[in-house]
């Protein structure tokens, strides 16, 4: 489905099931933006950065090449809330959770949004087809 995002680009909108069964040739990020590539599409995991909001990758467990050249087998999300009296520099922080598994081993990629509350903390996901 063809969403429009924050700065006005057209996209397919991406579920995390869509990357089992296919294999990319480069997985790779910059502690804002996860991307998956091959020949044919490219999933992007991103946070369009607002006002008083902070999203990005924390923390990678495991080794981003174990997801290149052999088909993803596992894809889930696990996201949460982190009780208000753990933290303090922000009114609200949510965690996510993306974790990926291949024959080749498991990955497990950690995501921190902190606002003031009143702004979206969550990963966004799109799927871009290449020519």
């Amino acid at each position: 489905m063809m969403v429009k995002g924050y700065n006005g680009e057209m996209y397919d909108r991406a579920d995390i099931s869509d990357l089992v069964g296919q294999v990319f040739t480069s997985v790779t990020e910059d502690g804002y933006e996860m991307v998956f590539e091959n020949d044919t599409m490219k999933f992007t995991f991103y946070h369009f950065q607002d006002c008083c909001e902070s999203v990005g990758i924390e923390d990678i467990e495991g080794d981003l090449s174990d997801l290149v050249g052999t088909p993803i087998l596992l894809a889930e999300e696990v996201s949460g809330v982190t009780p208000e009296s753990e933290y303090d520099s922000y009114m609200s922080q949510t965690w996510t959770f993306y974790k990926f598994g291949t024959i080749k081993g498991y990955v497990d990629v950690r995501w921190l949004g902190e606002s003031n509350g009143y702004y979206s903390e969550s990963v966004d996901m799109k799927k871009e087809m290449k020519n």
